[in-house]
């Protein structure tokens, strides 16, 4: 065994020495760091050719190793240690590698780069299973199961799970639409892909011990599943019955599955027979599950193995090592019990030479089909092969044909009962044509793929079946990978088709049959290609007209060649006129005669239809006829070309004939020199035309090639003028651009503008709303405002009417005491009326004075009313900034104007009393009073008297007139500062009371005074 040290190596070969004939393991693969230390390989997986096979180690390395070129090569590092891998099955360069950061990463093997990055696992991703068609990938964890779609490398589902129940795998059903999901609880459910609708679960046996599976593999149609786990029992369920049809106990060495592997094989069309068990000790057992049979097994306790793939063809099989290296193994040198087609079903025992002794033998079939478990007793009857006693005569061992026939024994068969059985015509023929089965020559043909002949063939074939049709494009391609002319031979599918449609299950022996019948029957068809094999329709002409004059001279008649009655015949070998078992029935026959007697059977077709053929006259009857299906007997067109043989002659004189012979050897040798030198001459001509063909070959290549430098300048100006246009249109196109996209920022402007404008219009109208709402606030703010002033007013009202009462009580007082005093004054007067008379004169000179006081008090009380103005109009403000003060006001003047009117009414009668001077005196000494109180402390004072004067007096609430200018009141104010305003105006009022009251009093005294005084006589 040859080991390969990679190294730090990027590419290499495989192996240096090639791997000897008949050696299992091809190459063991190693990788050593620095010091000699070896990094382990974790994974490997196969691409669908079942060539290549990626690997990846312990150091996050991905190594691509070709099997065929004996190439290996680094495509990729990833820095951590992958836990699973896989290959991309639509886009054959792309893989998927799970890595221990628990992402799933998608490279590409030849640009080695990364084409996606998958994350969504919350744990190691254990295994990756690709859909058939390479669209959905399944990653499976312990704790859940992800479906990514591979176009878009998106999470399409996600399978959520009990955390008391974990998940061992979930991956895909080869060839269908179906996920199988497998449980630690050992359930297995099945669901549909596209609508993850769950289609069934397959039961778990209730009896034996628990089995917990934890390794599972599918057959590569899908119809069976392995399963095992930690117990020495392995599982076979049919997913189409959904059953489990078998229970194989492996050897007591095996304790716990590892790992299942299905071994493909090229002749069980997908339903493996092989599996692979990996055990607890590291050795894997390759086992038949029909006849549970141990074929091989690799690996041994010192070189255990960690885990392995087998490739898709079933050629080699890949396995990790215990100590991290990885094997190589060719199946084919492992076991001879791979790939070979089934068994012979029938075994035929001879004993005596007449056919009617074949009543006393015995034969007994033994069938290699699938078994399936029978639900009877348990007992199987026992097989017993009779084999044919030995033949020693010379003749027997002429006849002679493998497994035990005799072709002498079987053409008497055949005469007596005129086709052999059905169920054992394959196995005859195959006996009969002693077909070489030769496997690995047939596999290296198919490997080869499609011909290119053959890429189209169901255009000019169309064939409803496409298994059917898949089948013969094999088939015809291996033939023409086989022989090249096969693939330009147009009636090709014509002859393989019948035997492709008859042996479609088994297409290596399909290909040596008709290949068989082309090396023995068609053996001089082609002679004349392209044109049909005229020699051999001569033969058939000649055997018709030996037997028939009559028929081919009505042929001859009607212009009908034998192009036209026997060559659709041979190109189709009788499938378009015969039916199934009419054609199966002649084939026995031409297999078990002479190659010649196929001819004899288009003459025996072509005379025992005589009697319609003699009735056609018409080039279109005659093709119609031999192209189609008509009433023939079969059985007496084969009697006919069993009868239809050359009669033997042999009445001739030896002697001359041999003379002749050696005449015609002298004159064939000397044709032969002369054909020798004649050829020698052609080819010496030939040679001598291929020269000057040369020559003027190459005179006109010479002209040529300046015809096409001169046509290409020309191209060139054309496309340099062409260019010229296309900047100009490119350059047009730049300024449309350049105009769109000013148009485009343009309109772009205008939409942020208007945005702007409509945010700036929700901005007003929040402040609307805003001041709305504090307008609202406001006004019930001065609504509460309002209320409290008329309840102050109220108030004020109460103290008015308290001090209107005091007033009242006062004057009456004072009035009292004023009549007293005037009547004690009036008596004086009446006693002093003399002196004042006297001193009359003396007072006119004295009231002068007062005269002029008056009228400078009249001057001073126009700035005293202005002043009062003053006054009224800071209580006008006052009032405005209360709201609701005006009409306590007006009802103040209104009282004070009573309360003057009443003083004028008082001192109006005392001066009536009095006489008309003292009444002016009285007046002036009031206006006097009351300008004296307007000079009191807390007034202001005016330096210049006003010129304007005025009769009536203002009172000093009395409200300011509408021309006056008065100053807004602020709500924002503070109740604190008008319940000071209006305590310090109350304070003024009652000052400004006091002091009216105090003047008056004193010119009430001084006008009595003046009164009581005596005048002169």
């Amino acid at each position: 065994m040859e080991v390969t040290d990679i190294g730090n190596k990027e590419e290499g070969k495989v192996w240096h020495r090639k791997p000897t004939q008949g050696k299992s393991v091809l190459a063991s693969l190693v990788r050593t760091a620095q010091q000699g230390k070896v990094v382990r390989f974790l994974h490997v997986t196969f691409d669908t050719t079942g060539d290549c096979f990626l690997a990846g180690d312990h150091h996050g390395n991905i190594y691509l190793f070709d099997i065929s070129r004996n190439r290996f090569r680094l495509v990729q590092k990833t820095g951590q240690a992958c836990t699973a891998l896989a290959f991309n099955l639509r886009r054959t360069t792309e893989f998927l590698v799970a890595l221990a950061d628990y992402t799933i990463r998608c490279f590409d093997k030849d640009t080695k780069q990364l084409v996606s990055w998958m994350r969504g696992h919350e744990g190691a991703v254990s295994s990756i299973s690709v859909h058939s068609s390479g669209r959905y990938a399944i990653t499976t964890s312990s704790d859940t199961a992800q479906l990514w779609d591979l176009d878009t490398f998106q999470r399409k589902r996600k399978l959520n799970i009990k955390q008391s129940v974990g998940i061992q795998k979930v991956f895909f059903l080869p060839l269908s639409n179906t996920i199988l999901s497998c449980f630690s609880d050992d359930s297995i459910f099945a669901w549909e892909c596209d609508t993850l609708f769950c289609k069934y679960q397959l039961p778990v046996p209730d009896s034996g011990p628990r089995i917990s599976y934890k390794a599972f593999a599918v057959t590569r149609d899908g119809k069976n599943l392995a399963s095992g786990g930690r117990s020495n029992l392995l599982h076979l369920w049919c997913l189409e019955s959904r059953q489990l049809v078998r229970v194989i106990q492996m050897p007591s060495q095996v304790r716990t599955i590892r790992q299942l592997e299905f071994l493909p094989d090229s002749f069980d069309g997908g339903a493996s027979q092989t599996v692979g068990v990996l055990s607890q000790d590291g050795v894997m057992r390759f086992i038949n599950i029909h006849t549970c049979k141990l074929l091989f097994h690799i690996g041994s306790h010192d070189e255990a193995i960690t885990t392995m793939t087998v490739s898709p063809s079933g050629r080699h099989i890949v396995a990790v090592m215990d100590n991290g290296s990885i094997n190589i193994y060719n199946v084919q040198n492992l076991t001879q019990e791979l790939n070979k087609p089934p068994p012979a079903q029938v075994a035929v025992v001879s004993g005596g030479e007449d056919v009617q002794d074949l009543t006393h033998l015995k034969m007994k079939v033994r069938s290699e089909l699938v078994q399936r478990p029978k639900k009877s007793s348990g007992r199987q009857p026992q097989v017993k092969i009779l084999r044919p006693p030995a033949v020693s005569s010379a003749e027997d061992k002429e006849n002679e044909l493998p497994a035990g026939l005799n072709k002498k024994r079987l053409v008497a068969l055949l005469k007596a009962f005129g086709e052999y059985p059905a169920k054992y015509r394959m196995f005859v023929w195959r006996s009969l044509l002693c077909l070489p089965e030769n496997h690995a020559a047939y596999s290296s043909l198919t490997d080869k793929g499609l011909h290119s002949a053959f890429l189209t063939l169901h255009e000019k074939y169309p064939i409803k079946s496409q298994k059917l049709q898949r089948a013969l494009q094999r088939v015809l391609s291996a033939l023409a990978h086989w022989a090249a002319i096969f693939g330009e031979v147009e009636y090709l599918p014509l002859v393989a088709f019948p035997f492709v449609k008859l042996f479609q299950n088994n297409a290596m022996l399909c290909f040596e049959v008709v290949a068989t019948v082309i090396v023995n029957w068609c053996q001089h068809w082609f002679e004349y290609f392209p044109n049909p094999p005229l020699n051999i329709l001569s033969m058939v002409e000649n055997v018709v007209a030996h037997h028939d004059k009559e028929l081919l001279q009505h042929l001859v008649d009607c212009g009908i060649t034998s192009q036209l009655y026997v060559w659709p015949l041979l190109e189709t070998l009788f499938s378009e006129v015969l039916t199934r078992d009419e054609w199966l029935k002649l084939f026995d026959n031409i297999f078990s005669n002479h190659p010649s007697f196929l001819l004899m059977a288009c003459a025996a077709y072509v005379i025992c239809c005589r009697e319609p053929l003699l009735h056609c006259s018409q080039k279109q009857d005659f093709e119609y006829f031999f192209h189609h299906r008509n009433n023939l007997d079969v059985g007496a067109m084969i009697k006919e070309a069993y009868s239809g043989q050359y009669p033997v002659f042999n009445k001739y004189p030896e002697f001359i004939v041999e003379y002749q012979s050696r005449e015609r050897e002298r004159i064939r040798l000397q044709e032969m020199e002369y054909l020798r030198e004649r050829q020698q001459m052609s080819a010496l001509r030939a040679d001598f035309v291929r020269r000057r063909a040369e020559e003027e070959a190459f005179y006109a290549q010479q002209e040529l090639l300046q015809k096409a430098e001169e046509q290409r300048r020309h191209i060139l100006e054309q496309e340099e003028e062409k260019l010229t246009q296309q900047r100009a249109k490119l350059a047009a196109m730049k300024r449309e651009l350049k105009v769109k996209e000013l148009q485009l920022l343009d309109a772009t402007r205008r939409r942020f503008l208007k945005h702007q404008q409509e945010l700036r219009a929700a901005q007003i109208e929040k402040l609307d709303q805003e001041i709305s709402r504090k307008m609202d606030l406001r006004e019930k703010e001065t609504a509460t405002a309002v209320q409290d002033l008329e309840i102050r007013q109220m108030e004020l009202e109460a103290q008015r009417k308290r001090l209107e009462q005091l007033l009242l009580k006062e004057q009456q007082r004072v009035g009292r005491k004023a009549e007293e005093e005037v009547r004690i004054k009036m008596r004086e007067a009446e006693e002093n009326l003399t002196e004042m008379l006297h001193g009359a004169e003396t007072n006119m000179q004295a009231l002068e004075e007062p005269l002029a006081d008056a009228c400078r008090l009249d001057l001073e009380s126009d700035w005293q009313r202005e002043v009062v103005e003053r006054l009224q109009r800071v209580d006008a403000e006052q009032e405005r900034s209360r709201g609701g003060l005006e009409e306590l006001q007006r009802q103040t003047q209104e009282e004070e104007q009573r309360l003057i009117s009443t003083l004028r009414e008082e001192a109006q009668r005392k001066m009536d009393e009095g006489g008309a001077q003292i009444q002016t005196h009285t007046e002036g000494q009031t206006l006097m009073g009351i300008h004296s109180a307007y000079d009191a402390p807390g007034f202001p004072h005016r330096p210049a008297c006003s010129k304007q004067t005025g009769a009536n007096m203002v009172c000093l609430n009395s409200t300011s007139p509408p021309e006056s200018t008065s100053t807004a009141f602020s709500f924002c104010r503070g109740r604190t500062q008008l319940d000071n305003g209006e305590r310090e105006l109350l304070k003024e009022i009652r000052e400004l009371r006091q002091k009216l009251a105090a003047r008056a009093k004193e010119s009430s005294s001084a006008s009595s005074q003046s009164i009581c005084t005596p005048t002169s006589p």
